[in-house]
């Protein structure tokens, strides 16, 4: 197994639910990504690691703000990689680039599968790309060991579920509603709906997101859920920090509040 699986096959021996932080890679610059994805480590299941783009449909006015810092800075996919790979000298936790498919097309796909590799990426859920779409970049990412990941949704289909359960590994991402990014005063009643409806065709953990910014909602969707997936507010709080000294240590202070710790 790999380290996505582990980590999944540790917290249900342990009775206990998953945490995934989302940050956007180079936001506010990669050292500060490589500094949070140690921190990070501290609180999480596993980490997702976006890769800025410019044109971010799926995202809301947070992330999207994000993507535009990031991409000021002038890197590529392969810095990000480097950056990676610089975290995970001293982390175990699993990562997954969360991308859109043009920045890694762009890179190349066979060479995104064997770098992705050599940095330690565990696996890439790709936003735009639908399992229809994914056969070279799938077998590329199970050539190198790399799990696919998919988006599910409440307007998912069952049989567009069942296309997702014979394509995704490692874990299955339940989008909690229909729309972009961005936090929410509450979680849609469809996101257990939707978890429900995917058990009957997967038994791949099932990670809920999008709309989860504070403890009593990661409560909430723990109850169905197993893993909760917390990105907008994550982001929002370092916007909100960005000039601060001690971002990143402020950050870990809030994964703790998010995350019920404390």
């Amino acid at each position: 197994m790999g380290r996505i699986a582990d980590a999944f096959t540790t917290l249900k021996r342990d009775g206990k639910k998953g945490f995934i932080p989302y940050i956007t890679a180079g936001d506010p610059d990669l050292a500060t990504t490589e500094h949070l994805l140690i921190t990070l480590a501290q609180h999480a299941t596993l980490i997702e690691l976006g890769v800025p783009f410019s044109d971010p449909m799926a995202d809301g006015p947070v992330i999207q703000r994000a993507s535009e810092r990031a991409l000021k800075n002038n890197f590529g996919v392969q810095e990000i990689l480097d950056t990676a790979a610089r975290a995970r000298k001293r982390i175990d936790t699993p990562i997954i680039l969360f991308s859109y498919y043009n920045p890694l097309l762009q890179f190349g796909l066979k060479r995104l599968a064997q770098a992705a590799k050599d940095a330690g990426i565990d696996g890439v859920l790709v936003t735009d790309l639908t399992p229809e779409e994914s056969g070279e970049f799938e077998a590329e990412l199970r050539a190198h060991g790399l799990d696919m990941i998919f988006l599910i949704a409440p307007t998912s289909t069952d049989e567009r579920l069942k296309l997702v359960a014979e394509h995704a590994s490692g874990f299955t991402y339940a989008v909690s509603r229909a729309g972009v990014t961005g936090t929410r005063d509450t979680v849609s009643s469809e996101a257990e709906k939707l978890v429900n409806r995917m058990r009957q065709f997967s038994s791949l953990p099932i990670a809920v997101g999008f709309g989860i910014s504070n403890a009593a909602q990661v409560a909430d969707v723990s109850r169905y859920a197993d893993a909760v997936v917390v990105g907008s507010a994550i982001v929002a709080e370092m916007e909100r920090l960005e000039r601060e000294p001690d971002l990143v240590r402020q950050i870990g202070s809030f994964l703790d509040r998010i995350t019920g710790f404390s």
